[in-house]
């Protein structure tokens, strides 16, 4: 019962900062968060005119204590989808978290079952047989090492 209880407590307190993260975001947090609608970057990296007025209208909104989740919504609203960094963990966005996954999953599979034929598949053949005076003389050979 104790074990359980230490483990609840550590989860609890490894999701508060996730919890806080999102009812207090920082600018840095969403700025790496939300991709410029001109270059494509992040807007943390951008330097576009549109980047600088998403900058300030994300410090407007912290500032008016506007939660994460309100924040992205709001420009997703105004831009789109696109312009999250990290597509949506639901409908359609759920494919870009799913099929590279899958792929990995397949393409390990895959090379297992062909590892798996060729060293199944390297059964060695007897080859001629040996000339009896050769035949002889590897005896010999080989006796001298034992």
């Amino acid at each position: 019962m104790r074990a359980l209880l230490a483990t609840s407590l550590v989860a609890l307190a490894a999701a508060l900062p996730a919890v806080a993260s999102e009812e207090r975001p920082t600018p840095a947090e969403l700025e790496s968060e939300l991709i410029c609608p001109v270059c494509e970057s992040t807007l943390d990296t951008s330097n576009a005119e549109i980047a600088r007025r998403m900058k300030v209208k994300i410090r407007q909104r912290i500032a008016a204590g506007a939660t994460k989740s309100e924040i992205k919504a709001e420009f997703v609203k105004d831009f789109g989808p696109g312009v999250l960094a990290v597509p949506p963990k639901e409908g359609f966005g759920l494919l870009a978290w799913l099929l590279p996954l899958a792929g990995i999953s397949v393409a390990a599979i895959v090379v297992g079952l062909f590892a798996w034929r060729w060293s199944r598949g390297r059964a060695e053949e007897p080859g001629p047989p040996l000339d009896p005076e050769l035949d002889r003389r590897l005896d010999t050979e080989l006796a001298r090492f034992e």
